[in-house]
């Protein structure tokens, strides 16, 4: 079965945290904002980061979205595909199967 990373990453943005406790919604927005802002590092760098991190902590929504983010930022697939295995290197065997599926999305989001 495939999966739509699209409508992954699309939960991520919308999702029942919003609803349930706008609050902490707003405050997690608020730090996504502060981090992701550019200074010595620019967006692209940070979302490549970001889904070596989600893939290291086997967080699908993680990795629909930075890679969505990533893609948006112009990553070009070698350069998620080098986030991949560099996230593989940390993250150990279960990082494969989530750098998978952040290759799968990068293919979808790019219409490959």
């Amino acid at each position: 079965m495939s999966k739509d990373y699209a409508q992954i990453a699309n939960d991520v943005v919308s999702g029942l945290l919003r609803q349930g406790a706008p609050d902490t919604a707003k405050a997690f927005g608020s730090l996504l904002t502060a981090a992701t802002a550019t200074k010595a590092l620019d967006t692209k760098t940070k979302e490549l980061m970001a889904l070596a991190i989600g893939i290291a902590v086997h967080c699908e929504g993680c990795v629909a979205y930075h890679t969505k983010m990533a893609h948006q930022h112009g990553a070009a697939r070698e350069e998620v595909v080098e986030t991949v295995a560099l996230a593989v290197y940390m993250g150990g065997g279960p990082a494969t199967v989530y750098g998978g599926d952040a290759l799968r999305a990068y293919d979808q989001f790019s219409g490959t």
